[in-house]
């Protein structure tokens, strides 16, 4: 026991070094800086525009898990709940502008077989040069993620948020949301194309976003303080 003993690593009898603290992880889905405009909820226009957008939101949510041909039908059935407070015009107008962005060719791998709603993401953001340090950790959920293989596709649904029609316009919190996303999911697939876009639920309308912009805005994200 004692030649055992003597053979021991001298480590053993030492306490473990002190390591530091995490970063506090960076949360995409909460914008840093301008909060971008919401609707008003005194105004009735802006509430109905609110409700539609939640209910798109719904939609396109649940809708991609179903055979093509029930869609349609498991639309009208959740839509035509009383507590909606829709009436026949309005749940078809609904049905059809939500199964237009779903079937529209551009966009179907994004609601196909290969793509899953509500991902959480958490990961390590990296340094963009020396001086960034070592880099920030990030945890948000995407709404839509797509994963071909050549290609990843982001979702991310606006709903309560007047829809801007010219991607120039889109805030650069959304940008620095969706390129702390792709900056993540290159970690992990990192010989693959990552896209990202907004689907503004008031329309609804997808918007592919720039990948210059997203460029910059990582860089913004990398020199933003933990």
């Amino acid at each position: 026991r004692e030649e055992q003993a003597r053979s021991l690593p001298d480590w053993l009898a030492r306490p473990a070094p002190a390591e530091p603290d995490p970063p506090a992880p960076l949360a995409p889905s909460r914008p840093t800086g301008e909060e971008p405009a919401t609707f008003s909820p005194r105004s009735s226009d802006d509430r109905q525009r609110f409700q539609r957008g939640r209910l798109v939101h719904h939609l396109l949510q649940y809708l991609p898990d179903l055979a093509p041909q029930a869609r349609e039908a498991a639309a009208r059935r959740y839509l035509g709940q009383a507590g909606h407070g829709l009436d026949a015009a309005a749940v078809a107008a609904l049905v059809q502008e939500t199964l237009s962005v779903m079937n529209a060719p551009a966009f179907a791998p994004l609601f196909g077989p290969d793509s899953q709603a509500e991902v959480p993401l958490a990961g390590l953001v990296p340094a963009l040069g020396p001086a960034s340090g070592p880099g920030k950790a990030i945890a948000g959920q995407i709404d839509r993620l797509c994963v071909l293989p050549d290609q990843l596709l982001i979702v991310d649904y606006k709903t309560n948020r007047p829809a801007p029609r010219d991607p120039a316009a889109v805030p650069e919190a959304y940008l620095r949301q969706m390129a702390a996303y792709r900056a993540a999911l290159r970690l992990v697939y990192p010989a693959r194309r990552v896209r990202c876009a907004l689907l503004w639920t008031d329309g609804p309308h997808l918007m592919w976003l720039d990948e210059a912009r997203l460029d910059t805005a990582e860089r913004a994200l990398a020199d933003a303080p933990s």
